[in-house]
């Protein structure tokens, strides 16, 4: 059966990371991979400047034309079809980190609704340290306004609260209290807790709910930035 991952949350929450890795983990364990960057929001950290490292994993990566190329309006590429007419084991969505990113999925609300049952994964993907998910209400809030603008109700919860190179434990403690209390309160269950291997084997050892960690994903660092070279070029 053909497993579908669809990531969306709030800008800067770590969906892409996320997408590399599910994506990453899914092509070592031999499955026939593909890897959608769905957004049209971030025109700065992007799936698509990861295109060779995806290609050494024989994972195809579909991004938007002219993605990378210095244009704000992007637009998306006929290739979105074959996540659904190809025969690939997984497929990974990473879609825009607001509302109006999640927009780009209403159009292929039908495809979605086709899949066979149990295949399909839309997870929202949360770091309570970004402003835009920093208190319940506001998770609350966003997810119920992603749920209407993608046309799909989300499936489960993924904490991946962290501050990137200064985050510690005390983040994935943090975002299990928040995303415990958003779970409670509109009935989504958490699925996933992801983070670095050696904060999330810390964390995961402190003895917490289950119900409220999901499935642990240890992850590794793909979308790294020479922030230096960057301030230089601007």
């Amino acid at each position: 059966m053909k497993k579908m991952k669809v990531l969306i949350g709030n800008y800067g929450s770590g969906k892409s990371e996320l997408a590399l890795n599910f994506a990453f983990q899914a092509a070592e364990r031999g499955e026939r991979t593909e890897l959608l960057d769905l957004d049209m929001v971030n025109t700065y950290f992007r799936l698509t400047e990861r295109g060779q490292m995806t290609r050494m994993k024989e994972i195809r990566l579909v991004s938007p034309n002219f993605a990378c190329q210095g244009i704000e309006t992007l637009s998306l590429p006929a290739e979105v079809a074959s996540a659904f007419a190809m025969d690939w084991d997984t497929v990974i969505f990473d879609v825009g980190g607001d509302a109006v990113g999640s927009t780009a999925l209403g159009r292929y609300h039908e495809d979605f609704m086709a899949l066979e049952e149990g295949s399909l994964e839309v997870l929202n993907v949360v770091n309570i340290r970004r402003p835009l998910a920093g208190t319940v209400e506001k998770i609350v809030h966003l997810q119920e306004e992603m749920q209407i603008h993608s046309r799909l109700k989300i499936t489960g919860m993924i904490n991946n609260t962290n501050l990137a190179t200064v985050t510690t434990p005390q983040e994935l403690r943090d975002g299990y209290e928040m995303i415990r209390e958003v779970s409670e309160r509109t009935g989504v269950p958490v699925a996933y807790t992801s983070g670095k291997r050696e904060l999330l084997e810390q964390f995961l050892s402190e003895g917490y709910d289950e119900k409220y960690i999901g499935t642990p994903v240890p992850m590794d660092i793909y979308m790294r930035r020479d922030w230096n070279s960057w301030i230089k070029n601007l």
